[in-house]
């Protein structure tokens, strides 16, 4: 994480139980509990926002997405009339 300037707060309460084990891990760590917190809050939010907005394709997958890339197939009516209603809505 970067050494940034830190403008805002973030309060977070806990029972004494947890807060004693936040205490012990920072410690081992050699960090604060807030830098212990952040650090470790940080870095899942990372994992889960990767999770959510990520694509993994095989490459059989990718080398299908490339192709449907290169060669669309053609426009249906469905698709045509769409086209056709967007283009007089939208100047």
């Amino acid at each position: 994480m970067t050494a940034l300037a830190k403008d805002t707060r973030l309060h977070i309460r806990c029972d004494q139980e947890i807060r004693r084990l936040l205490d012990k891990a920072a410690a081992y760590a050699h960090m604060s509990v807030s830098e212990f917190v952040l650090r470790n809050a940080v870095e899942q939010a990372q994992s889960v926002v990767q999770a959510h907005e990520a694509i993994t394709l095989s490459q059989d997958d990718f080398a299908a997405f490339l192709d449907a890339l290169d060669t669309p197939a053609q426009a249906n009516p469905a698709l045509q009339r769409a086209f056709f209603r967007h283009a007089k809505h939208v100047q």
